[in-house]
């Protein structure tokens, strides 16, 4: 298992500074790094940190995160992603991520499945021999994210099933998930070769894994098991310092 730490949130406790926070997740001994948006960083020194300490870093969101459930954002969304594209591969990611968007109260569900198909085919284009894959992420609509269209997963696999590309594959977060009342072992059947990427945290308060209720460990057995060779992003708030907290959060997510 490969540990990838959200640095917009692991290490904010010991620095500011993006590029620092990668330097930390080094001497923690973690395997790789991610973050949100990558527009609003200094990347010349996110590159040299790469490059310094040897990290992979695993994705971010492609830009703008606009919402793909309302057809009229797509042309924005596919000149944005060719430039997250070059983006990603100056960098070395491998993933980017994408939002569907909030439910649109003017549309029916159906519409909004249809474009968000319409829209990820499209973008499936732009990825095309790019070595990038986009992911679309279900998130829970009951804490974090209340009015988001896709908050299940079987939806986002379904999408994916009929976009039928290999650059479109789904995000799943065990957090997310678990919010939602799924389990991972219906939502997944037979299908775990669409995920890209994974996230964890715990529940209740998205803090560390190993706080809170989720059985992390057992979940993620599961999903290697069945055919997953991801890393599994550390996307949570954690309730303390994030290096002391650290092994714990690995006894946390290891196999049951």
């Amino acid at each position: 298992m490969k540990l990838s730490a959200c640095i917009e949130w692991l290490f904010a406790d010991a620095s500011d500074d993006f590029a620092e926070r990668i330097h930390l997740a080094k001497a923690a001994g973690l395997d790789a790094v991610e973050f949100w948006f990558w527009s609003n960083k200094d990347v010349d020194a996110i590159e040299a940190a790469l490059k310094v300490t040897g990290l992979g870093l695993t994705g971010f969101v492609a830009e703008p995160m606009v919402a793909l459930t309302d057809p009229a954002n797509h042309a924005a969304f596919l000149a944005g992603l060719a430039n997250s594209v070059q983006m990603a591969q100056r960098l070395g990611a491998r993933v980017l991520i994408a939002q569907a968007g909030d439910d649109l109260p003017d549309r029916s569900r159906e519409a909004q499945h249809d474009a968000l198909v319409d829209g990820l085919l499209a973008a499936a284009d732009v990825l095309r021999g790019s070595n990038v894959r986009l992911g679309v992420e279900p998130l829970n609509t009951i804490i974090d994210h209340k009015g988001y269209y896709l908050s299940s997963t079987r939806e986002a696999l379904n999408i994916v099933d009929e976009v039928n590309r290999p650059e479109i594959g789904v995000v799943y977060d065990l957090y997310h998930s678990y919010v939602m009342g799924e389990k991972i072992e219906d939502v997944l059947k037979e299908r775990v070769s669409r995920v890209i990427h994974a996230h964890v945290a715990d529940h209740p308060g998205r803090n560390d894994p190993g706080l809170g209720e989720i059985d992390l460990g057992a979940r993620l057995d599961w999903l290697y098991a069945n055919g997953y060779e991801g890393a599994v992003g550390l996307e949570y708030r954690p309730a303390g310092s994030t290096a002391a907290a650290l092994e714990k959060v690995r006894a946390a997510l290891a196999s049951a």
